[in-house]
């Protein structure tokens, strides 16, 4: 299927701020991914999680590296056009996969996703990373919130796990806290989307996302992808995804055969 046009403009946007909005990357696809999603959670892969504690509202369902197992998962990675897009953006000659990640905030959930940079969770770094984060029901009030500028900044933001909110990398002086972009006045963008529309950002942009206390699903499937200049990096902590037994040294590019290229050089 053919890719949604990325204009220059698109381009320096992504590349200036972090994120941009793509409209209709994946609108072909939509019914897959839901499938795809109901799949998913009917039959939860080792890392799901349920991100409530005791007592709070709603149920906020997460899952991530299940795109081997789930077949429509599996047809939209390899043959949507997702990697063109991404290519564009990224100003990279090669795509390459990382992971896949599902979230589900059903009706009434009041918890907003946390503020955080996906980038010092992963093991892997570079200036050519992209997440598209795409709702598969129209959003209207539980979108994905992203700080302008925030992947260019100096310092990453302390990772922290989520329901326990304490961090649990050692030298946390090495990062900056977590932020409230709302209270410091911070440049946000959201969009309100129709399914099949996507956010991309750079895995060090800045993001959270408002609770659901709508009386409809907020389904989003995510996938996140990197380019030329990725490689592994060594992180003081456990990461997310943990991928163990992985082999890989410093400085190296991600292994192929765990992380196949979805575009190459010319192709």
């Amino acid at each position: 299927m053919p890719a949604p046009t990325v204009t220059a403009e698109m381009v320096e946007t992504y590349q200036r701020d972090g994120v941009v909005l793509v409209k209709g990357l994946w609108a072909d696809w939509v019914e897959q991914i839901r499938a795809g999603i109901e799949r998913n959670m009917a039959d939860p892969g080792p890392y799901a999680a349920e991100n409530l504690k005791p007592g709070e509202g709603g149920r906020f369902f997460d899952d991530y590296c299940n795109w081997t197992r789930i077949p429509e998962f599996t047809e939209v990675v390899r043959n949507s056009a997702v990697a063109e897009v991404a290519a564009a953006l990224m100003g990279s000659k090669t795509v390459q996969m990382f992971h896949d990640h599902v979230l589900v905030k059903e009706p009434g959930t009041s918890k907003p996703t946390p503020w955080h940079q996906d980038g010092p969770y992963y093991f892997v770094e570079g200036r050519q990373t992209i997440s598209f984060w795409s709702p598969v029901d129209p959003v209207r009030e539980a979108s994905l919130r992203c700080v302008v500028g925030s992947h260019l900044w100096e310092k990453e933001v302390l990772p922290t796990r989520w329901l326990a909110e304490d961090s649990f990398y050692p030298n946390p002086e090495k990062y900056m806290p977590v932020p409230d972009p709302d209270r410091e006045g911070m440049p946000v963008r959201e969009w309100e989307m129709e399914p099949g529309d996507a956010v991309a950002f750079n895995f060090r942009t800045l993001h959270g996302a408002r609770g659901n206390t709508t009386g409809a699903r907020r389904r989003a499937f995510s996938l996140r992808l990197v380019g030329d200049d990725a490689h592994y990096v060594e992180r003081p902590g456990r990461t997310s995804p943990p991928y163990p037994g992985h082999d890989m040294v410093a400085g190296q590019r991600l292994r192929e055969d765990w992380f196949p290229y979805l575009k190459r050089s010319g192709g």
